[in-house]
């Protein structure tokens, strides 16, 4: 088994670190690594930090820790790996009841006001979901709607969630008084502890039935094959996501669904490239009409537009075609088209040709070739 990294290491704090410190380190990484947060966050980091702060934060935990190191929580009695903290006022590595709320430190970081704890026996929101959609490059332009075939979780509409027949056929759990969870006292090497488990007889609910709705069997929830449509707006970039209300994960004990969130991946186009929302595309263009110039019918998204290309335009010189790129996703204010010249000269020449071009070569003015102005920077 690897070998864990020091708790006081893992929080960033020094061993005679005060709680306020602890607390105040474990709120700036929290904040960091939490798995919501889409720039920084690490599932796995966010796991060692809270196991470092639920060990550091409580006294009797951070003692054991300072005395025994990890293998304070490695061995309970005659039952080695079993956590002997596991127990009221030592709540595990998950979010125990350590002097913070973590509804209070995410709000601030992920939006909205104070959150309070919930009832776990009351309705719940599901979590969200995510589903990406691979669509054309032309489509991601022009906007398009589409329509996804989904397996949904919803509340049961014949027990609104409840899961029991009438209302009168759900009842209190005797066992747990309604609230969902038991207390349970254990003996460990530190004596006895007391913990909150979730009730056996309930399951958490709070509530038994006894007749269970027909429709859901008792679940509180069914099945649906629903088709639905989605706007993909014109001006989507890749990776933008678009809300569908109420179309996520399902909720608990009757409450709403979390929402699916439609990530767009959108397919490379064989000619145009989008840079924000400019398009770039490379046109080849005859050295005959770089050199005197000439009006040539460009490709854009929108369809074909005149360019004027001036005379004596030089090889990979890029010309501007304002307007001609893709509408702004909130303020449908158009990009730009830019225009990569790719002059070609010809191979395979034919007589007439050749001596048109030593006529022009020889009514040049004598040195005044490119390669003659350019051996003469080289001399003194």
């Amino acid at each position: 088994m690897a070998s864990k990294q020091d708790y006081y290491e893992t929080l960033g704090v020094k061993k005679s670190a005060t709680k306020d410190e602890i607390k105040s380190a474990y709120r700036k990484l929290a904040k960091k690594y939490h798995p919501d947060n889409k720039e920084t966050g690490d599932e796995n980091r966010f796991k060692q930090i809270q196991e470092a702060y639920d060990i550091l934060y409580d006294d009797k935990k951070r003692a054991a820790y300072d005395q025994f190191g990890h293998a304070a929580f490695e061995t309970a009695g005659s039952n080695p790996g079993a956590n002997p903290f596991q127990g009221a006022g030592f709540s595990g590595f998950g979010f125990g009841d350590n002097g913070v709320d973590l509804g209070d430190i995410f709000s601030s970081f992920f939006g909205g006001g104070r959150r309070t704890k919930r009832n776990p026996s009351g309705p719940q929101r599901g979590e969200d979901s995510i589903l990406r959609v691979k669509i054309d490059f032309m489509d991601a332009v022009n906007g398009k709607d589409i329509t996804l075939p989904l397996n949904i979780e919803e509340t049961c509409s014949s027990c609104h969630g409840s899961g029991a027949r009438t209302a009168q056929d759900v009842h209190v759990c005797n066992h747990c008084n309604g609230r969902g969870y038991v207390n349970v006292q254990r003996r460990t090497l530190f004596g006895v502890v007391e913990s909150q488990e979730v009730c056996p007889n309930c399951m958490g609910s709070g509530k038994v039935i006894s007749d269970k709705c027909p429709t859901c069997g008792g679940k509180g929830y069914v099945k649906n094959n629903v088709d639905v449509k989605v706007h993909i707006p014109a001006g989507i970039n890749n990776g933008q996501q678009i809300r569908v209300a109420g179309r996520g994960e399902r909720g608990r004990n009757g409450g709403p669904n979390g929402d699916l969130f439609v990530e767009v991946v959108i397919k490379p186009h064989p000619i145009f490239e989008r840079q924000g929302n400019d398009i770039h595309v490379e046109v080849p263009l005859d050295f005959v009409d770089a050199i005197l110039g000439t009006k040539i019918d460009i490709p854009t998204v929108y369809g074909e537009a005149t360019l004027s290309i001036p005379s004596g335009t030089q090889p990979g010189q890029v010309l501007r075609m304002k307007g001609q790129g893709i509408k702004d996703l909130r303020t449908s204010r158009p990009g730009d088209q830019y225009v990569h010249l790719n002059i070609k000269t010809p191979t395979n020449l034919s007589k007439e040709q050749k001596e048109l071009l030593l006529k022009f070569k020889d009514a040049a003015k004598p040195n005044s070739s490119f390669f003659e102005k350019f051996k003469k920077s080289f001399r003194r």
